[in-house]
């Protein structure tokens, strides 16, 4: 009988111990996805532009798969990498987050690009005609697929930055948390955000009182509109967040001269305005900033991306498949 006890005292510890693990690991996963909040909005912005074009009954589906996609990214592709880099090759992170940042930076740049001078492929734009849904569902997918890869690089990056661990284990199981709330987080706001449309006109079609239908219609001709708002900000946040990486690398590489220029413009700025307005002044101007440098460097990279990369990395895929 007393070694029963004594078995049960001691599940009771192990289970003690659990659940302060638990609790642990949730607590430090808030806290780092909390760092993470601006990327997460880039994220959130990116996304729905991938779904434009479509029919309604296709939005959940891609959604879906491009959640998949995220998931898969975070937590088979990134997450080992990043534990391996921290622990074993710390030095390599600043440079391949600049490498993604500058990947950001270019399709942003080639977005305005194409905005400013619009120009048009026939080989482009016969392969992504809409007579080929199929293939063009296809390439969107792999499209935001690839884009989410960089942001999530991103917020797996600043997470693991925010961890506060005692051992490995606590570090993996709060970022695997992290990642999986995160991406549930963007891609169930996206999901939200893309079926308002439908939500909206169903209201209108069946609400029983002039309120809920008048509510119905606004939301029909409002969501159009919020579309394409949120075009805009996803590239204006890849262009942001890729020139903030670009910069914050530099500054840590030891070129830290235009980060602190940028700094010292913003900090100008923000003391133009009210004390109160001065914390959102100096942000915006950073943001600014870094946007504008994001464009310059994109812009660059467009004709060494299009005239370079892309045709030997186009000989690399066909020798492949031969």
């Amino acid at each position: 009988m007393s070694g029963l006890l004594a078995l049960l005292d001691d599940v009771a510890g192990i289970a003690k111990v659990a659940a302060a693990s638990v609790d642990d690991v949730a607590a430090a996963a808030g806290k780092a996805g909390a760092k993470t909040a601006g990327v997460i909005i880039d994220d959130a912005a990116v996304t729905p532009k991938y779904l434009q074009g479509f029919a309604p009954a296709r939005e959940l589906p891609i959604i879906w798969r491009i959640t998949r996609g995220s998931l898969f990214n975070k937590l088979i592709l990134l997450m080992p990498v990043a534990m391996l880099l921290a622990n074993f090759a710390p030095w390599a992170i600043t440079p391949l987050l600049m490498l993604g940042g500058s990947y950001l930076c270019f399709e942003g740049a080639e977005k305005v690009f194409h905005v400013l001078f619009p120009h048009a492929s026939h080989a482009i734009d016969e392969d992504m005609s809409v007579k080929d849904p199929g293939h063009l569902e296809e390439q969107k997918i792999k499209g935001a697929i690839k884009t989410d890869f960089i942001l999530s690089a991103e917020i797996m990056t600043i997470a693991l930055a925010a961890i506060e661990a005692p051992n490995v284990w606590m570090q993996a199981a709060t970022l695997a948390v992290v990642a999986i709330g995160v991406t549930l987080a963007v891609y169930g706001s996206v999901a939200l955000i893309v079926k308002m449309d439908d939500v909206g006109l169903y209201l209108a079609q069946n609400a029983p009182t002039p309120i809920g239908r008048g509510l119905g219609h606004g939301l029909v001709k409002f969501m159009p509109v919020l579309m394409k708002i949120l075009s805009v900000v996803g590239t204006a946040a890849m262009l942001w967040v890729g020139g903030s990486i670009i910069i914050h690398g530099l500054e840590v590489l030891g070129f830290g001269w235009l980060g602190h220029l940028i700094h010292d413009w913003a900090y100008a700025v923000g003391h133009t305005v009210p004390a109160a307005w001065t914390g959102f002044a100096e942000w915006t101007a950073k943001a600014a900033m870094d946007g504008v440098f994001g464009v310059g460097l994109g812009l660059l990279l467009i004709p060494l991306a299009t005239k370079v990369i892309g045709p030997v990395w186009g000989t690399i895929k066909t020798e492949k498949k031969m």
